[in-house]
């Protein structure tokens, strides 16, 4: 049975048991990915997952039931477990379900063909022979690797809701492993789009020479001085602090960015966006987690929080209108926050110019155990890093590893006194995804030797 007729008989059985106020979820997904080693596919994996989410108010309390069957003896039991949930709950949160009859954004994705298990494995088995023909120092370990989706999302309820998208997307992955007088380094390269113009030249390129330049790092001198964040590993960064502008987390204390919207918590210079519908996202989306249409909004803007983010839920507990960030990790997950492409707009410098204002500092490029040393409570964060040193405004080939850079992601806002003006791609192919230029930050401390 398809979603379009088990939706049918969800609703007869909802009417059956006199259920009134109900959504039904649902989602699927499709991935086929391959990989390489020495030459040869070793990795291909298949998947198929999906199912359906049924959500129903009763005397004001919200329960759910979930399946992956769709049938019509599933269908009265889904309704019925919903109404068994909702009757046993004690919680007084008032919930809600979305409006039907609002406006949506017209997404703009541009299409190309998907390619099919002959093509993912040509790709994954070309980087992998470009990867080794790039660089003597190529070691066995070097990947290459390629893989495709589809996913599709609908939501229909009892006030009018009937939405659904489907979004698909192929990528693959440079893993450059390089070795030198008994030292090893690594690097990779991630890329989204069509396979039939993929840059794999450029990718392998990127990934061999960042993986080479780390050979011989040493360690950086401890102190504290300006710290330049590479692209990634601020976005890194920024994904590990994400929840802090979730009101969920807000109004449970777990963030400490409660009360603040409208207040300066930033630089002058930071502006914070989460954009559903950013020109390089794998899966722009016009509607959240519970069919609320979605918007672009900047979270920080020119240092002022202006807004965190919000679902039907918080927003009523704050009495705002929700910010369309509703979000549900599986079809049977319960309803969540979380923003699309969070992105730190970029700046008026380059980051020549930004590397120049340095004058004498690190330059991050990587940045290790990000659940372990970075606390998304506190904002404390002490990471282990990797990068180049900055030397009278120039950044240096003399790479550095196995030190610490230590702060806090607040306090960090207000000291960034540079941005670059240009945001790498995100590296994701998920609906949440991260991004960010190059920062200058100051008074951080580094400890090395």
């Amino acid at each position: 049975m398809d979603f379009n007729r088990f939706k049918q008989a969800v609703i007869a059985a909802a009417e059956k048991l006199g259920v009134k106020e109900y959504e039904l979820y649902y989602s699927s997904s499709e991935s086929t990915d391959v990989g390489t080693f020495k030459h040869e596919i070793n990795e291909f994996s298949s998947s198929v997952d999906g199912g359906v989410c049924f959500r129903c108010l009763v005397d004001g309390k919200m329960g759910y039931a979930s399946t992956e069957a769709l049938n019509d003896a599933e269908a009265e039991s889904v309704v019925a477990r919903a109404v068994e949930n909702a009757r046993s709950l004690e919680s007084d949160d008032k919930q809600f379900l979305v409006a039907g009859g609002q406006k949506y954004q017209t997404i703009e994705k541009k299409s190309y063909p998907l390619p099919d298990t002959v093509k993912l494995v040509k790709t994954a088995l070309d980087v992998d022979a470009a990867l080794y023909a790039a660089d003597p120092m190529i070691i066995d370990g070097s990947q290459g690797g390629a893989g495709v989706s589809v996913g599709k999302i609908a939501i229909y309820n009892s006030n009018g809701l009937d939405l659904s998208y489907e979004n698909s997307g192929s990528y693959f992955i440079a893993a450059a492993v390089v070795s030198q007088n008994g030292e090893m380094s690594d690097s990779y390269e991630f890329r989204l789009g069509s396979l039939d113009d993929a840059d794999i030249a450029g990718a392998v390129k990127k990934s061999v020479d960042d993986a080479k330049a780390m050979l011989g790092a040493d360690v950086a001198p401890t102190g504290a001085y300006p710290v330049v964040f590479a692209p990634r590993a601020m976005a890194s960064l920024l994904s590990v602090y994400s929840s802090a502008f979730s009101s969920e987390n807000a109004q449970k204390g777990l963030s400490r960015l409660a009360g603040k919207e409208g207040q300066k918590i930033a630089s002058d210079i930071v502006t914070i966006v989460d954009d559903p519908f950013y020109k390089d996202s794998a899966m722009p989306r016009n509607f959240d987690a519970e069919g609320s249409p979605t918007y672009t909004k900047n979270v920080i803007e020119k240092g002022v929080l202006k807004t965190l983010l919000y679902n039907l839920k918080t927003a009523n507990v704050a009495g705002v209108k929700t910010t369309g960030n509703a979000s549900k990790g599986s079809y049977s997950s319960s309803v969540g926050i979380k923003p699309f492409t969070f992105y730190i707009a970029p700046g008026d410098v380059t980051e020549e110019q930004l590397i120049e204002k340095a004058g004498n500092g690190v330059y991050i490029t990587s940045l290790g155990g990000l659940h372990a040393g970075a606390n998304a409570v506190s904002g404390d964060f002490s990471l282990q890093s990797s990068g180049f040193m900055i030397e009278n405004g120039k950044k240096t080939d003399k790479a550095v590893k196995s030190f610490t850079v230590a702060g806090n992601f607040y306090s960090l806002l207000g000291h960034i006194t540079a941005i670059s003006d240009t945001v790498e791609k995100p590296r994701s192919g998920g609906s949440t995804a991260f991004c960010s230029p190059a920062v200058l930050v100051e008074g951080l401390t580094v400890a090395g030797k």
